[in-house]
């Protein structure tokens, strides 16, 4: 079975090179970060994988929303209100808002994510900062509905459609692997924030493990037949690297090859 996937740009933020490697780049450069929602549709069903911030979010952390994840979702035919599964591949807020968008979705989160993002960590700040506490307590709410479903490493969510746990950047994030026809595509989520984390093997400066964010590009590779099968969680070239979806607005399909690129190039600055 194969899947088309939609990567959805909602969000922007301006920043530096050296703001992006832990322990800094000493030629700095501009080298801002997207904020991109996806979705793999199979026929009529879609599967959405996380959930973004709202304007409120954007306002308080200085983000850039370029449009509410509603209208991105609606540029492609998904109605929030009709999608039964979404994936949170980590409870980061810019990836785990929009509280009450998906009234009738069940979630898919890593047990090791729950327990690290109401636990002992969340006493120290220097962790807890990625975080908003009501995106938190509305997952906590929805287990008490019924409306989580929990997985403890790598499982099968549909035909064609895997979760990997990828530790690092979180304890529980979760990348998705989608069988396409080019081939198994990965949405790394910020187990990469860009290709160029994983070609410096060098991690994004939010990390809660090291050791762990290494060996999860290891994984990475192993997952994928190539780097252009392999979706950074934040990367502007995203967009630039896939062909847009027609008669929408920063939204590119994954599951199609790759544009040519000139000579020599490659991803990261």
């Amino acid at each position: 079975m194969t899947h088309r996937i939609y990567a959805v740009r909602y969000g922007h933020l301006d920043r530096t090179s050296d703001e992006n490697f832990l322990g800094g780049d000493d030629h700095a450069s501009p080298m801002p970060l997207d904020y991109y929602v996806w979705v793999i549709k199979t026929g009529a069903q879609s599967i959405v994988v996380d959930t973004g911030f709202d304007a409120a979010a954007a306002l308080n952390r200085g983000r850039t929303l370029i449009r509410p994840v509603a209208e991105g979702l609606a540029a492609i035919d998904v109605d929030p209100a009709g999608v039964s599964d979404v994936v949170i591949s980590h409870m980061h807020y810019d990836h785990a808002g929009n509280e009450d968008l998906f009234p009738r979705a069940r979630f898919h989160v890593q047990d090791a994510e729950m327990a690290y993002c109401t636990g002992r960590a969340m006493t120290h700040q220097h962790l807890a900062a990625p975080f908003d506490a009501d995106n938190v307590v509305q997952m906590v709410r929805r287990v008490f509905a019924a409306r989580v479903a929990f997985h403890a490493g790598d499982s099968l969510l549909h035909p064609g459609v895997t979760l990997h746990h990828l530790p690092g950047h979180t304890p529980g994030l979760q990348a998705v692997r989608v069988e396409t026809a080019r081939g198994p595509v990965v949405l790394a989520s910020d187990a990469i924030h860009f290709w160029a984390n994983l070609e410096r093997e060098t991690p994004f400066p939010i990390v809660a493990d090291v050791l762990q964010y290494l060996e999860s590009l290891r994984a990475l590779r192993r997952l994928a037949p190539s780097i252009d099968h392999i979706i950074p969680g934040h990367d502007p070239e995203v967009l630039a690297r896939f062909p847009a979806e027609p008669g929408t607005k920063d939204i590119v399909r994954l599951d199609l090859a790759p544009l040519p690129r000139p000579q020599g190039a490659r991803a990261g600055p």
